[in-house]
């Protein structure tokens, strides 16, 4: 996918990839910088009923729209994913109680103001001021174990059940979404990806890549890297980096303001 930026605002870059094991993408992704919208996918249940729950949700959020404020946008991402989760809820119905689901993460940025909302252990990260922050908790067994004492993160790594998700949309009949937001600051740069990336990619390894590079240049070393160590499952990255060039911003002197300063005493 090719970078391009949206009323000098936004930079995204993005990549899906089937892995070097699996036959078939499971991941979906959608990119709308142009609604403030980017998001992943990863879909559960084989590979036809996983790419039919990813392809689902996605096609849902895809219809979002063009929002009046960050509200609106909340709101319409909201009922957006309700809508998916009923029509997998159908589906599933249709296919005798097969499992299907899907694991989400979404960005969504209005003004200066951004949300990060999310569903089982596709992941949201922000770079800021040269740190990476994990924005995300993921829903896995794995992360009750950690919070609990059980397990350390390095013992999570290969642990036997760590892909044991915990939330997914479509596995209940009202999906639950955790969120965090805050206000967005200019080179503010934010990684969405499914667990294909974070099984073989560590959270430093994703920051030097988001800091070194353009967005769409990011996607591309983070997918070659972890084709590198195996790519045991489908990966999917996006990358969206924050431009605030102003604007209309941009500081405005009042009449005389300097003049005034300089004729102090």
């Amino acid at each position: 996918m090719n970078e391009h930026r949206t009323g000098s605002s936004f930079e995204t870059g993005a990549v899906s990839h089937a892995g070097r094991v699996r036959s078939h993408n499971e991941d979906n992704l959608v990119v709308r910088p142009e609604h403030g919208l980017w998001a992943v996918a990863d879909g559960m249940g084989g590979h036809q009923n996983g790419a039919m729950a990813s392809a689902t949700v996605a096609e849902s959020l895809s219809a979002v729209g063009q929002a009046a404020s960050a509200a609106e946008l909340l709101g319409r991402l909201e009922r957006s994913v309700v809508e998916a989760n009923a029509e997998l809820r159908r589906k599933i119905r249709e296919h005798d109680g097969a499992t299907m689901g899907a694991t989400l993460a979404v960005l969504l940025a209005h003004g200066r103001h951004f949300a990060c909302v999310w569903c089982g252990d596709s992941r949201v990260y922000l770079v800021r001021g040269g740190q990476i922050t994990q924005v995300t908790r993921d829903h896995t067994e794995a992360q009750d174990m950690i919070e609990r004492g059980l397990l350390t993160i390095e013992e999570a790594r290969t642990w036997p059940r760590r892909h044991v998700i915990t939330r997914a949309i479509g596995v209940h009949d009202r999906p639950e979404l955790d969120i965090d937001h805050g206000e967005l600051e200019g080179g503010d740069v934010f990684v969405l990806c499914s667990d294909g990336l974070t099984d073989h990619v560590r959270d430093e390894e994703i920051l030097r890549a988001a800091v070194s590079s353009g967005a769409q240049a990011a996607c591309d070393a983070l997918l070659a890297l972890t084709l590198e160590r195996g790519a045991t499952d489908n990966v999917t990255v996006i990358v969206v980096r924050y431009h605030h060039d102003g604007g209309s911003e941009k500081t405005r002197w009042v009449p005389n303001m300097r003049q005034r300063r300089s004729d102090a005493p």
